[in-house]
């Protein structure tokens, strides 16, 4: 993984997961994110390591897998995010992710998400929901 221009105030495109958060506050998560490019077959997150941070994918695709034996348990693309539940609910990664195509990734640090998470109360909220949703 290589980080491209840190970074970047551009809005990326958040998913159906965040229709409901103000547009000031995917504002103010875009200007703490950074942006890094990976190549296909890349490990970005393995299962049961710390998770400091989520991704939210700009470009390309991701596959989910969980468990031994590895099949895989989803597919994502643009819009979606992952690691909110090792950042929000266990600390530790639930899944191993691994780029299906080369990716462009924005990237919220725990620290970063800790310094603006005052500020946007309805993220964090959609965020959670989605990390319930998937640890069950």
């Amino acid at each position: 993984m290589a980080p491209t221009n840190g970074r970047t105030a551009k809005r990326p495109p958040f998913g159906e997961s965040f229709a409901d958060v103000p547009a000031a506050e995917l504002d103010e998560v875009a200007a703490a994110l950074s942006e890094i490019e990976v190549d296909a077959g890349t490990q970005v997150v393995a299962m049961d390591t710390y998770g400091s941070g989520i991704y939210l994918i700009e470009r390309g695709e991701a596959e989910v897998m969980a468990g031994n034996a590895m099949p895989v348990a989803a597919v994502l693309g643009p819009g979606d995010v992952f690691g909110e539940i090792a950042l929000l609910l266990t600390g530790e990664r639930i899944a191993t992710v691994v780029a299906r195509t080369p990716m462009r990734l924005r990237t919220l640090s725990n620290v970063e998400f800790s310094r603006i998470r005052e500020r946007v109360p309805q993220f964090e909220r959609s965020l959670r929901r989605l990390a319930v949703e998937r640890a069950q």
